[in-house]
């Protein structure tokens, strides 16, 4: 049943040949089209957008109030689903100030995160809740003002800035493919000393190799000097950490009666850990399958 009659799709943007988008943009790919409906009628864009993912595309965004961005996957792209990561080659800022790669990340390090209050504090990395070396995956560059550049896969969390107040103050954490230019991110001064709010300058799509999740005893890092959480699929920030609880507590434990080398902090191969994979089948099971982000697992989540 036609619910528009006489409405049709209107594509606004197809193939670039002027220049007119950034250098990384699908447009030049001949791979993303902006789409509205033929009476420019805003309230049909949410059931548009919906049609539009159902239809195959494998990325869609609400880009403006002008249009809606749709986009694919190259073909020898194994990264249209692809969990909460960051690339290896992401960075983290150690304790004493030093840099880290993500993927040379090991139990002991002690990384900056953030506070209930949103002030940076050192936190220990527990683990990895999934980790994958070599599959290629589709990455959000979610670039800032003062240049700063987080990338980090479409279900994964980060904070952004908020009227709202909750525990986090001026933060709430949101998926990264509902940023939107002009929304504040948090990035750490040079010196990594406060977080400041800096405006999303723009956001582009790019495919890098290897894929990491770590896991913080706070939840949360800062990576590439953007306050990140640790968690995704989920667009809740305290129920994620409410069910890591039971991680950090064996965590706590084994620092307490100085354990190494067992429980939470075994080294694991790539992949999801098993903790990640038992709350994900849970979360399928008793959550409405609309909290899940569609792009947040391939097979199990992190």
């Amino acid at each position: 049943m036609n619910q528009w009659p006489g409405v049709k799709l209107r594509v606004t943007e197809g193939w670039d040949e002027d220049g007119h988008h950034f250098e990384e943009s699908l447009h030049y790919e001949g791979r993303a089209v902006d789409i509205t409906t033929s009476d420019r009628d805003k309230s049909k864009y949410g059931t548009l957008s919906r049609l539009a993912v159902e239809a195959g595309f494998d990325w869609v965004h609400y880009e403006s109030k002008a249009h809606i961005h749709c986009s694919v996957k190259a073909e020898n792209s194994v990264a249209a689903k692809s969990g909460g990561c960051f690339p290896g080659s992401a960075s983290v800022t150690l304790e004493d100030g030093g840099r880290k790669y993500v993927r040379d990340l090991a139990p002991g390090d002690r990384v900056l995160a953030a506070d209930e209050r949103g002030a940076l504090t050192a936190t220990d990395f527990i683990m990895f809740l999934d980790r994958d070396a070599a599959a290629t995956r589709l990455f959000y560059v979610i670039e800032t003002e003062s240049g700063a550049r987080l990338t980090l896969t479409a279900a994964h969390l980060l904070f952004v800035e908020s009227n709202a107040t909750h525990a986090r103050g001026r933060m709430t954490a949101v998926f990264a493919s509902a940023v939107t230019a002009g929304q504040k991110v948090f990035v750490a001064r040079e010196g990594g000393d406060a977080l400041a709010p800096d405006a999303v300058r723009r956001i582009y799509l790019r495919e890098h190799a290897g894929s990491f999740a770590p896991l913080t005893a706070r939840g949360s890092l800062v990576v590439d000097r953007v306050l990140a959480s640790c968690y995704a699929v989920v667009e809740d920030q305290e129920l994620a950490h409410w069910a890591f609880a039971p991680v950090r507590l064996a965590h706590w434990l084994a620092g307490l009666l100085r354990l190494r080398g067992t429980g939470v902090h075994d080294a694991h191969a790539d992949g999801v850990h098993w903790y990640s994979d038992v709350l994900y089948r849970l979360g399928t099971w008793a959550l409405d399958g609309r909290a899940l982000h569609p792009l947040g697992v391939s097979g199990p989540a992190s």
